[in-house]
């Protein structure tokens, strides 16, 4: 299923390509892998990458460690977001990814991580969406505050696997409730 708006659209990543996922950060500069807080030295071979996300696929979305969505500009990849600390019906962590530097900046993002997010609530029933950036990378704080997250806390941590101990800022949005949910019956 893809979401569009003005040509923005978004779509689950099928394994065929979680290939650019992988060279996404494998391919990056030392300087950008610095500003999303991810240690080179700790980014898995690609082959081991690529197994670990093919057993991952096979898992049904209950029990899924990660997820992935590519996001399209008029049929074009040109980013991606994940989800990652999956607690089915319950939260789970978004993180977002513009691809080339020509696409930044241009009031893209928070279009795809309120199409993301809503995919993300569907999919996996959530009710709290969460995404925690280096808290010294201003671009993805500046996308969650106008794609209506709220700022919780920041806080020094290791977030991932990938990264090494930062400083992050915490952004949560809750599931929107709809009419049959607000219904009291009343």
């Amino acid at each position: 299923m893809s979401s569009a708006a003005e040509g923005v659209s978004v779509r689950e990543m099928p394994f065929s390509e979680v290939g650019f996922r992988i060279r996404y950060f494998h391919e990056a500069s030392d300087d950008y892998l610095l500003a999303l807080g991810v240690d080179r030295e700790l980014l898995p071979r690609p082959e081991a990458w690529r197994s670990f996300f093919e057993e991952d696929y096979r898992r049904p979305l209950t029990e899924r460690q990660s997820y992935a969505l590519v996001w399209e500009l008029d049929g074009q990849a040109v980013g991606f977001s994940s989800l990652d600390h999956i607690v089915f019906g319950v939260e789970a962590f978004m993180h977002l990814h513009i691809l080339e530097v020509s696409w930044r900046r241009r009031g893209l993002g928070a279009k795809f991580v309120k199409l993301s997010a809503s995919k993300y609530f569907e999919t996996f029933e959530l009710k709290h969406l969460y995404c925690e950036p280096n808290a010294l990378n201003v671009a993805p704080n500046r996308t969650l505050q106008r794609a209506g997250f709220t700022y919780l806390f920041s806080h020094e941590t290791i977030p991932g696997p990938i990264n090494f101990r930062q400083v992050t800022t915490r952004w949560a949005l809750d599931r929107p409730s709809t009419a049959h949910e607000s219904h009291t019956g009343g």
